[in-house]
């Protein structure tokens, strides 16, 4: 562990107020050699789920020893606990809102601790703004060589939630629901290959996929193998079934935007 150790950043602040750089300016002065990387500043407002999506898929092509802010804090200054987590080979520094929910999904080795030491806070500490005061001293503590134990005790009743997960609503057929809608107009489903496998076989049986007023009956490999203003399936980056179109917005085409119902009809 150096004093160059990166801390990435994954918040809902955005980039047209100071709330980023002025977290990165309090990290810095505590360690100047901190290597700061954002990861995204435009997770949804107060959107704990699209910052927990956000954080999941992008932690693990970090190095190892890498120190995530994870700041989606629609309960700042309410009673929810400012935590530490150490995840896999992964350093975490959030709300204790189920912000690191599918993190916590990926790992088999999860410790969090209750940040308790005030002594290691930005006084005076703001009731709206833990980020500057609370989350990035800490991490900037942290990345200096403090040791994670002095900020606080071990608990195991952090909070978490799972993500909505397809289900069966018949014999051939099956309920999901959009998660996220991307900056392309992409809808990214709940469906992963593992929900039905029997989609991705060499020859897979006839289907119907309904989401919004659009039906999609073939599964394609990439964006370019439709034609504009067709409405296509793939597996994305992500892992997910993700509804889109070649060089367009399929959830503008589709009507269909985050939590509409995807259906998925298997011919009989």
């Amino acid at each position: 562990m150096t004093a160059q150790r990166i801390i990435t950043l994954t918040t809902d602040f955005g980039l047209t107020d100071h709330y980023v750089g002025t977290m990165k300016g309090v990290i810095t002065t505590i360690n100047p050699l901190a290597r700061i990387v954002d990861i995204t500043n435009s997770v949804q407002s107060f959107d704990v789920l699209d910052g927990a999506m956000a954080i999941s898929q992008a932690y693990q092509y970090f190095p190892p020893d890498t120190l995530h802010m994870v700041i989606v804090d629609p309960g700042v200054g309410g009673p929810r606990r400012p935590i530490i987590a150490v995840v896999g080979q992964h350093c975490f520094v959030a709300p204790d809102n189920g912000v690191l929910s599918l993190v916590y999904e990926r790992e088999e080795r999860v410790a969090v601790r209750h940040i308790s030491a005030s002594h290691y806070f930005r006084q005076p500490v703001s009731s709206t703004f833990h980020g500057r005061d609370v989350f990035a001293p800490v991490a900037g503590y942290i990345s200096k060589g403090v040791e994670i134990a002095k900020f606080g005790e071990e608990i195991t009743d952090y909070v978490r939630f799972a993500a909505p997960r397809p289900r069966a609503a018949g014999p051939n057929t099956w309920k999901g629901v959009v998660l996220k809608v991307d900056k392309f107009g992409n809808l990214l489903t709940n469906f992963t290959a593992n929900d039905i496998p029997q989609l991705f076989l060499e020859a897979p049986p006839a289907f119907k996929l309904t989401v919004g007023k659009a039906e999609v009956m073939q599964i394609q490999s990439s964006y370019s193998q439709g034609a504009q203003g067709e409405i296509l399936a793939i597996i994305g980056s992500a892992g997910f079934l993700e509804i889109c179109t070649n060089r367009g917005s399929a959830s503008r085409l589709a009507g269909a935007e985050k939590g509409s119902e995807v259906s998925v009809v298997l011919a009989g």
